[in-house]
């Protein structure tokens, strides 16, 4: 008998018993990892970020993030002596997430993979990814008429910028105990792109306009200005939009920099093409795996089973839809005042979500008319949103934090 009660004992049957709530985020932590293996909801992230809420909430794996406290003092304690005593999944947290390390080597990465061309071959169309931005603000003010602190409001707008890693960034900093479910929230509304996009233009934009080619108004109003050496444009762009903005809004140098100087290494070509494999596959890869698992791990019952997760949750998709909103009024104000009409799905894709809305915008277009494709013009404004999200967490943070 003896034998088997200590069999028992070293199994965590006891402890889901004494904590239920331990049994509902497993089932979250399942039905994540359903989302995004069978429904492929950005797999990349949520699998990962899956996993680690499984690992958080097996009892007695001490896989679960430790809230940094005045009696535990965890955050000033060494590398070491965080996993001695707190294990390895906090060390991983406060080396990598804490610090803010991760998020911009994701988007050093992120900026490898994109290509600028689109966005300066029409650089107008990129004013309305910045007009995009207004549901982060918006719903900052409505998060703190709710009862929510400037610096969780600030966070918690954040989401409507549809950038996982900047939403991500911005929460270490203005509301680390909300890093979970605005993490959550932030990478389900990104893999719901092709849902919201089409729900918000359906009562916004009318068939006529949805019906407005690209092309044939650039052959009725062609482009005065002709990039003749689009290579050379290439290479400066990243260099002096790095320059403008680290004296504009320096605190946004982190995530906007490491984007630019991914994209740099990219366009350069031969000469730094280790680098940009480097950048865009071995280090975001990484990035990206101890970025979700340690996500996850904050992911406890008594962090996550709230109100406040509740209210983050309608929250973020309030402030996604309202920047999608805002992009397609933008541009019907500016088609007001202008010969050359610009199709508003142009304006919904100044989210960050790249290249899924630009996508979603452009099969929208053709089921109006078969040869309405809008794609290149589209990833203007999605790329822009991109460089627009970052500056407008750089804002937050500079007011808030």
């Amino acid at each position: 008998m003896n034998i088997l009660e200590r069999l028992y004992d070293m199994t965590a049957f006891g402890e889901l018993i004494e904590a239920p709530a331990s049994l509902f985020m497993l089932l979250i932590g399942f039905l994540l990892l359903y989302l995004g293996i069978h429904k492929k909801y950005e797999p990349l992230l949520l699998v990962p970020i899956a996993f680690g809420v499984l690992l958080a909430n097996f009892p007695g794996g001490n896989m679960s993030v430790t809230a940094a406290t005045a009696e535990n003092g965890i955050d000033h304690l060494t590398i070491i002596e965080i996993a001695k005593d707190h294990g390895i999944m906090n060390m991983l947290y406060y080396t990598l997430i804490k610090t803010g390390l991760l998020p911009p080597l994701i988007f050093m990465g992120v900026g490898a993979l994109t290509d600028f061309g689109p966005m300066l071959r029409n650089l107008k169309l990129a004013f309305f990814g910045a007009a995009a931005q207004i549901g982060i603000f918006s719903v900052l003010f409505a998060a703190v008429a709710m009862g929510f602190t400037i610096q969780e409001a600030g966070a918690l707008g954040i989401i409507g910028g549809a950038d996982g890693p900047t939403a991500i960034y911005t929460s270490i900093i203005l509301a680390p105990h909300l890093l979970g479910p605005i993490a959550i929230a932030a990478y389900s509304y990104m893999a719901l792109v092709p849902v919201i996009i089409p729900f918000v233009v359906r009562y916004t934009v009318t068939t006529e306009e949805l019906k407005i080619n690209m092309k044939k108004q650039e052959k009725l109003f062609p482009n005065k200005v002709v990039i003749k050496n689009l290579r050379l444009v290439k290479i400066v762009f990243p260099i002096v939009l790095a320059t403008l903005v680290s004296i504009l809004v320096p605190s946004s140098v982190p995530l906007v920099g490491m984007l630019l100087f991914g994209n740099l290494i990219k366009e350069i070509g031969t000469e730094t093409n280790r680098l940009f494999k480097a950048a865009s596959e071995t280090i975001m890869n990484t990035a990206t795996i101890f970025l979700g698992l340690t996500v996850g791990g904050t992911m406890t019952a008594s962090t996550f089973l709230n109100s406040e997760t509740l209210m983050i949750v309608v929250g973020g998709f309030i402030a996604f839809a309202i920047s999608i909103f805002g992009g397609i009024m933008a541009v019907k104000i500016y088609n007001i005042f202008s010969k050359k009409k610009i199709n508003p799905l142009i304006g919904a894709t100044g989210l960050s979500a790249v290249p899924m809305a630009s996508r979603v915008a452009n099969e929208i277009a053709l089921k109006h008319d078969s040869n309405n494709h809008i794609l290149q013009y589209a990833m203007s404004s999605n790329i822009s949103g991109v460089i627009g999200s970052a500056v407008a967490a750089g804002v937050l943070i500079s007011f808030l934090s």
